[in-house]
């Protein structure tokens, strides 16, 4: 196997990885944070608005790990630097 095809391999696998755990904790915390909401709202149903804003905030907040994780898969995939370094170097 050629230094290309390794690094190849190792980026989609490192990417799933990235994908895997950078998706498991925002779904927690979303779940969380939800949960916490609708029993905030159950137990004070007038205050609904003021729950509910801060709630999509901290959603929004949450959600951008995952986009984070998303983000480093893909340039894992598409924008690897380490594959330039390899052709610069002249291995194959």
């Amino acid at each position: 196997m050629d230094s290309i095809a390794i690094i190849a391999a190792v980026s989609i696998f490192t990417a799933g990885i990235t994908i895997a755990i950078g998706c498991i904790g925002p779904a927690l915390g979303e779940a969380r944070a939800a949960a916490s909401a609708f029993s905030a709202i159950a137990q004070q149903p007038d205050e609904a608005n003021r729950i509910t804003r801060p709630l999509c905030v901290s959603l929004a907040m949450i959600e951008s790990t995952a986009i984070y994780a998303f983000v480093v898969s893909m340039i894992l995939i598409f924008a690897n630097p380490f594959w330039n370094h390899v052709i610069s170097q002249g291995a194959g």
